[in-house]
């Protein structure tokens, strides 16, 4: 930021910036979604390779190769686990857009300056642990406390 204080920008930027925020949140949250749809198609395949096995070892069970069956239900597991992981990634992304959005609407209505505007988004992104949703993009916080050694 050119203006550490604040006082050269107005509310309306930061309300822009928020909105930005929880727009590329909400991207980043959709990507995942289709991720997460890719694994699930990938599971429904895993269970029928699973079945398939099941059922050609007839119903002695003597034809079944119990290690690939207990490979591809180790595979299941494991895809299942990535995508309980993802759900919860999505869950975060979207409560920080919602959070960005909720301070978008505050900012509009309650702040006339833009040092505040700058002091409440800082304080909502620090809050928030900001800062680990974008790798390739810095946040307000970040600016704001780069040249601080105690971060606040």
């Amino acid at each position: 930021m050119d203006d550490e204080d604040g006082s050269s920008l107005s509310p309306e930027e930061f309300v822009e910036y928020c909105e930005t925020q929880a727009g590329l949140l909400s991207g980043r949250v959709e990507t995942m979604a289709s991720e997460a749809d890719e694994l699930l198609d990938d599971i429904d395949a895993e269970i029928a390779e699973i079945r398939t096995r099941l059922d050609e070892g007839g119903p002695e069970g003597d034809d079944i190769d119990a290690a690939a069956v207990a490979e591809l239900e180790t595979d299941l597991d494991e895809t299942r686990a990535v995508v309980e992981t993802k759900r919860a990634r999505m869950v975060a992304f979207r409560e920080l857009a919602d959070g960005y959005v909720s301070l978008a609407e505050d900012l509009r209505s309650d702040v006339d300056d833009g040092r505040e505007a700058m002091e409440r988004v800082v304080r909502f992104e620090a809050d928030a642990d900001a800062p680990v949703y974008f790798d390739d993009r810095k946040t307000v916080y970040e600016a704001a406390t780069e040249g601080n050694s105690d971060g606040e």
